[in-house]
């Protein structure tokens, strides 16, 4: 893919953000080209969920930049944050839906807090994010007469109710059985085709990291370090990268545990 700067929806610059004595991020880099399908995967604590903070503005480093479409994340004040983040969707790893709304009101949230269409007309783009998704007929169930697999693809119909330009998938696959995970994988996949959207998924999964990456980014102690296509990452010489990627309980990261 072309990396030139005006093709990089997000790009990230020496990020560095600790807590307490705990220096998650250090000095981490990484660009994501507009409508690629970048993939981040490391190991529980690594960081991953911090970086997507990072990029919406919830958290902020204590150095380096994170570019949005070209907005300087990190100067945005709290105003120009909310309108930036009506340019993400997000998947949740547990779908993260209100046990107290209907289908149709999770999904639509975003649209009943911020446009001025009517119950009707919130309906009628549910219905349709709801089709995209393969759910038909729903709209009026509650989360709790839902199954897993459901859960995650109505969390996936709010994530594109408000059409994102940026999509942000975390761990979409956790808990899934593997023919549901591969539902859901495959939704990513039509995601990025039929909308062009640019999305991050952090995940641990490699049958899902491999099936919808156009590039994937292994992050360690802190930073990125190797980016390349699935082909690439299965074949790196990185000891680190393969023992990851295998699975493997020995290898150098146990040995530095």
């Amino acid at each position: 893919m072309d990396q030139s700067n005006d093709q990089k929806m997000i790009r990230v610059e020496d990020l560095h953000k600790t807590f307490g004595d705990n220096n998650v991020l250090r000095g981490l880099n990484l660009d994501v080209t507009r409508g690629e399908s970048m993939v981040v995967i490391g190991g529980s604590g690594s960081g991953k969920s911090v970086l997507i903070k990072c990029i919406i503005g919830l958290l902020k480093p204590e150095k380096g930049e994170v570019y949005v479409d070209s907005k300087r994340v990190t100067s945005l004040n709290e105003g120009d944050l909310n309108k930036l983040r009506r340019e993400f969707g997000m998947l949740f790893q547990a779908g993260a839906l209100f046990d107290s709304l209907p289908v149709w009101e999770n999904v639509g949230f975003g649209l009943k807090q911020h446009t001025k269409l009517n119950d009707q007309e919130i309906r009628e783009i549910v219905k349709e994010k709801l089709h995209m998704v393969g759910l038909m007929d729903i709209e009026d169930l509650m989360p709790a007469e839902l199954s897993g697999g459901m859960k995650k693809r109505v969390g996936l119909a709010r994530a594109i109710a408000m059409e994102p330009e940026i999509l942000l998938y975390d761990e979409p696959t956790t808990g899934l059985d593997p023919i549901m995970a591969d539902v859901i994988n495959e939704l990513i996949i039509q995601m990025r085709n039929k909308l062009n959207i640019t999305s991050i998924t952090i995940t641990h999964d490699m049958v899902s990291a491999y099936k919808v990456a156009d590039r994937i980014a292994m992050l360690y102690q802190g930073k990125i370090i190797e980016v390349g296509t699935p082909e690439a990452i299965r074949g790196s010489k990185n000891m680190i990268v393969q023992q990851f990627i295998q699975g493997k309980s020995q290898g150098p990261i146990t040995d530095k545990m």
